[in-house]
């Protein structure tokens, strides 16, 4: 009988000393919340652009966690950027170096374009290389959830809307880029 009474005596001790569950200006108790903090959203430390395939993908540690489809670039999107006005997309190794909340579109993040390089190739001809190319979303004042059609940009990686909120969290200033053909 005394092996019985030992753990309903314990019972009734934990139940009587146990919080009381936070509640509801209602009296309803809200449900439990974790002990623990959820994990903070992965940073990526290297973004991979692909124009044949027309996707980006976010890498950490390298490894890739975030792939985004149907990306949209300049009118001529084969080859390399070289000159202003050229309307082709830069290739080669970059940094997201700034960001720009006040961009013609929702949201833009900077790529570091023109390097040393491009700059040199551009003097040789007398030209100049341009620059301000960015990973941007939609035109602003265009409907919610539209997307311009086909490849419209002045050489610029053009994303959805709702892909460029995403990609400007996760993406911190100098994070290098890799965009290729």
């Amino acid at each position: 009988m005394r092996s019985a009474t030992l753990p309903l005596l314990l019972l009734v001790t934990a139940c009587a000393s146990a919080p009381e569950p936070p509640r509801q200006s209602s009296g309803v108790p809200l449900p439990p919340q974790p002990d623990f903090a959820p994990p903070a959203p992965q940073l990526a430390d290297f973004v991979l652009v692909d124009k044949s395939d027309r996707a980006l993908w976010l890498y950490a540690k390298g490894r890739a966690f975030r792939r985004y489809d149907g990306l949209q670039f300049g009118d001529a999107p084969t080859g390399h950027k070289r000159f202003q006005g050229d309307e082709r997309t830069p290739e080669g190794r970059y940094t997201i170096d700034y960001r720009n909340p006040r961009s013609s579109y929702h949201l833009s993040l900077h790529i570091s374009y023109p390097n040393a390089s491009d700059r040199a190739y551009a003097a040789q001809y007398g030209r100049s290389p341009g620059g301000a190319i960015f990973i941007h979303g939609q035109p602003n004042g265009l409907a919610s959830g539209h997307r311009m059609a086909g490849d419209w940009t002045d050489g610029c990686i053009a994303v959805s809307n709702a892909e460029i909120e995403e990609l400007w969290s996760l993406i911190p200033d100098g994070t290098p880029i890799e965009i290729r053909q």
